[in-house]
């Protein structure tokens, strides 16, 4: 383990409250480490984009869209009478009231753990310093400097909106939670998961929902039957899809927000929310004081130790734009608290393997995905085996849904392994977590046939499709 050197105020100076920096400095204190974490408590609180404006908010949110339909299948099973009416001003203080009870516990366990927590802006001075822009009792504004053998840069991304006519008529997934009043009419522009997410619930909470994205189908990036798949559900679903379409202004009008299209098609909304995209979160950090490198969207580049060019100064998560999910910064943080202040007893040094990383997509019906796309897939081993199965999952044969599941197995044909398992329907993320596994442990296609399913249950698919795709 490394000692603490004296001459520096802390071991580790962690910029950031979010997931990787609270994990890192909670395990790094635990290890007996000097630690600071500066944080500004007053904007979103401890625990980041994923517990104030991103995941757990998302999925609360997300849960309370299903319901509407829930109430409407229930007739099917033979409930009768009309379903409840919703009130947006309740689930906002509920999600409200969660979320302060969660940067509590995160304050908790940083204190609990030994870390000073600073409620301050912190910037780099040096290669061992930061300074801290705080308030005074008086709410004067205060001045801090402390000096650290290692800083950890942990200030993850922010929402990015492109300049055009309109922009500041626009709202991000920031606002988003607490708007009001609730959108009757909600105008989502882009075409990733935060866009295509947001539409699913705002569509499900009873807005009336158009998405629209510039490019030939949205969730880019996932396989491409996947893509086409949840887009024909969220239509059918009520999501007002438009595709191949740009915008070109946004104006204020009497009757809300006129937007209009390339090609001359206009939209009007209550609420425009861009989500085309986020950036790294460095703004005034004093990055370019210092040297450290970043690369074209201002993302600190780092090595595979997720060290920066300036040896004391390490950075993991979304502010280095590699993978853009929680538990990824989480990963990282590990990796760096253990070289720098050595694994926790009886166990190894941690190491961080971007293959097979598991994710879910909170769209109405939701996806699950670990590993290759098909088209990936082909491109990397060339000869690949498709399983697939598309069906009416169990619930719906007396629900009146007309939702369909879809799920897909992408094997290499020389060595029998699955190297791509998708999944569009519900709770699809809660299935594919368990796939990840074997996955990650390189199991076969043989594997998954030799498998019990556990029946009925729409997971048992994955380990009884025997019929490739015919190519």
């Amino acid at each position: 383990m490394t000692t603490s050197t004296a001459s520096f105020d802390f071991d580790l100076f962690v910029i950031g409250g979010g997931s990787g920096g609270v994990r890192a400095a909670r395990m790094a204190a635990q290890r007996g480490a000097r630690v600071a974490l500066a944080e500004v408590l007053g904007t979103d609180g401890l625990g980041g984009t994923c517990v104030n404006v991103g995941c757990i908010p998302k999925k609360l949110y997300s849960y309370a869209a299903h319901y509407a339909e829930s109430f409407e299948e229930s007739h099917g099973f033979g409930w009768e009478g009309e379903k409840p009416t919703f009130n947006w001003a309740t689930l906002k203080a509920n999600r409200s009231k969660e979320i302060t009870r969660l940067n509590g516990v995160y304050g908790n366990l940083l204190r609990g753990s030994g870390v000073t927590v600073f409620d301050a802006f912190a910037s780099l001075t040096g290669a061992h310093g930061i300074a801290l822009a705080t308030l005074n009792a008086d709410g004067s504004p205060g001045h801090q400097e402390f000096t650290a053998k290692h800083i950890l840069i942990a200030t993850g991304g922010t929402p990015h909106v492109p300049h055009f006519m309109g922009h500041e008529h626009v709202i991000t997934s920031d606002d988003i939670f607490d708007l009001e009043p609730f959108p009757k009419r909600l105008v989502v522009v882009g075409g990733g998961y935060i866009a295509s997410e947001f539409a699913s619930i705002f569509n499900g909470l009873g807005a009336k929902v158009t998405q629209l994205y510039r490019g030939e189908q949205i969730l880019r990036g996932f396989d491409d039957e996947i893509r086409h798949f949840v887009a024909a559900e969220m239509i059918k679903a009520g999501v007002d899809l438009h595709l191949n379409a740009g915008v070109v202004d946004i104006r204020k009008t009497g009757d809300g927000l006129r937007v209009e299209c390339e090609g001359g098609a206009l939209v009007m909304a209550d609420a425009v929310l861009y989500a085309t995209g986020r950036v790294p979160n460095v703004k005034d950090m004093g990055l370019e004081t210092v040297g450290v490198v970043q690369g074209a969207k201002g993302e600190v580049v780092v090595n595979e130790r997720y060290q920066t060019n300036v040896p004391s100064i390490f950075a993991v998560g979304d502010v280095t734009n590699r993978v853009q999910l929680t538990p990824v910064a989480l990963g990282e943080a590990m990796v760096v608290v253990d070289q720098l202040f050595g694994p926790a007893a009886g166990k190894a040094a941690r190491n961080m393997g971007y293959e097979f990383i598991p994710t879910a997509v909170f769209t109405h019906p939701s996806i699950g995905t670990v590993g290759l796309s098909e088209a990936d897939a082909r491109k990397q081993y060339g000869d690949v085996t498709v399983f697939r199965s598309e069906f009416k999952a169990l619930k719906h044969t007396l629900s009146g849904s007309t939702e369909r599941t879809l799920m897909k197995l992408v094997v290499e044909t020389k060595t029998d392994r699955v190297v791509g398992l998708h999944m569009v329907g519900a709770e699809a993320g809660e299935i594919v977590q368990g796939f990840a596994v074997a996955l990650k442990a390189g199991a076969t296609k043989a594997v998954f046939d030799s498998t019990i399913g556990i029946h009925p249950t729409a997971a048992e698919e994955f380990v009884t499709m025997r019929d490739p795709v015919k190519v």
